[in-house]
Parts: structure tokens; C-alpha cells; sequence
């Protein structure tokens, strides 16, 4: 996962949230949240790729996502005015609208604004926790209750270990409501030789759940017998 120079700008959430926000553009747009939970490469990869493969990625963050992205992502700025270019270059900037959770009032919010599906990666057992009960405190919440209500594809990716039963009774409480839980749960069958290969291995197995063509190269190696 490669990080480019940071000193390109950085759209505003106010600039960057006119991006994506026409019922043309949003129709392919991915709503993709990240928490305070570890695991955020796994969230700067699946953007990346997401927008590669032609799809707008609107990137709501909470203020606990913003601080591990700093810490795991080297994402630099403040937790105010992050710098999204140290985590992507200029041509993945160009397709990603910034969003901080604390913005409730921003489209995501509503059920008329298009997006394909979301997805909230890494996600933090807190926030498992309000989803699972219908809460919506923050926009990343609420972008995720609106998927579900609109029968839209939700997919979470837990990210915690071990996990309690209460986080158990969560997760299968959320998928009964009709989303997709995914732990980040790598493989190794693809002979991973580096941290990103791993990455890689979750975030293609996002892709794939949400129909979204990829090039990540860890699929099973019996696939081609089949």
C-alpha cells in the first residue's frame, strides 16, 4: 500500500461533499465507514480499489477512525482537516467524498441519496453494537441503518479479538436484520508474503461480496481446476 508525498490539497468535507451528491453519481457510489477499531489499512485499500473499478466512494470517518488512521495509515493533518493524500493519490482522491461521522446532516443520511451499498470497515464492537440495536448517533450509523432499511447491501467487518458473547448475540442479531458480517479473518491458502498481501485477501473477499471486479490475486489455486 503505497503513500504518496502529502503535500497535494485536500478536499473539505464541505468540497469534497458536492462530489457524488447528484442522483446520476451516486447511483454508483460506495459508502464506506471506518471506526476506532483496528484495522484501517484494510479500509485505505478497499477504497482504493473501489474506486479503481469505477465506483465513488463517499469515506465517513468517526473521531476515533480519524486517530487510528493516523496511527496504522500515517494519514497526517489534524483530526479536524485530515490530509486524505497521505493515504491516496490524486487519482483516487478524485473519487472519494470525506465525510466526519459527527455530520449528521450530510445526504448519506437519507434514504433518497443512491448509494449501492456500504460498508463499514474496520468496525469497532461499539459500534456493532449500535447497529445491531438500530441506533444511528453519528452519520457513519445512520448511512448504515438507512442501507438496511432501503434493502441496500450492508457489510461489516468486525475487527476484535476475542470477542465477548454479547458481540457474538451482535453480530448475528445484525446479520438477521439482513447484513453481511465479514471478521477480518485472513487466509493464507494464497502464500501472503507481505502485511498488504493479507490486507488484500479481506478486502478482495469485500469486493467479491459486493460484485465489484478487482485484480487482488488471492483467490484458492483450485479455483482453476474448477
Amino acid at each position: 500500500m503505497s503513500r504518496p508525498n502529502s503535500g497535494a490539497p485536500t478536499p473539505t468535507a464541505d468540497r469534497a461533499g458536492r462530489h457524488g451528491d447528484s442522483p446520476v453519481e451516486s447511483a454508483r457510489t460506495l459508502i464506506v465507514g471506518v471506526t476506532g477499531a483496528s484495522g484501517t489499512p484494510y479500509a485505505v485499500r478497499l477504497v482504493e480499489c473501489a474506486v479503481r473499478a469505477g465506483r465513488h466512494v463517499d469515506l465517513i470517518v468517526t473521531a476515533a477512525g480519524r486517530l487510528v488512521l493516523a496511527d496504522e495509515a500515517g494519514m497526517t493533518g489534524t483530526p479536524e482537516e485530515p490530509d486524505l493524500a497521505s493515504l491516496w493519490p490524486h487519482d483516487i482522491l478524485a473519487g472519494v467524498t470525506y465525510r466526519p461521522a459527527e455530520t449528521l446532516s450530510a445526504p448519506p443520511a437519507s434514504g433518497s441519496f443512491r448509494a449501492e451499498a456500504a460498508v463499514v470497515i474496520p468496525c469497532s464492537m461499539n459500534t456493532l453494537a449500535a447497529l445491531s440495536h438500530g441506533l444511528a448517533q453519528n452519520l457513519l450509523q445512520r448511512a448504515a441503518q438507512v442501507a438496511l432499511k432501503e434493502g441496500r447491501p450492508l457489510v461489516v467487518v468486525p475487527r476484535e479479538m476475542p470477542v465477548t458473547p454479547i458481540d457474538l448475540e451482535n453480530m448475528a442479531r445484525l446479520a438477521g436484520a439482513g447484513a453481511v458480517v465479514m471478521p477480518a479473518m485472513p487466509g493464507f491458502y494464497h502464500h501472503p508474503r507481505s502485511v498488504g498481501d493479507v490486507v488484500d485477501f479481506v478486502v478482495a473477499k469485500v469486493l467479491d461480496r459486493l460484485g465489484i471486479a478487482h485484480d487482488l490475486d488471492v483467490r484458492w489455486p483450485g479455483c482453476d481446476l474448477l
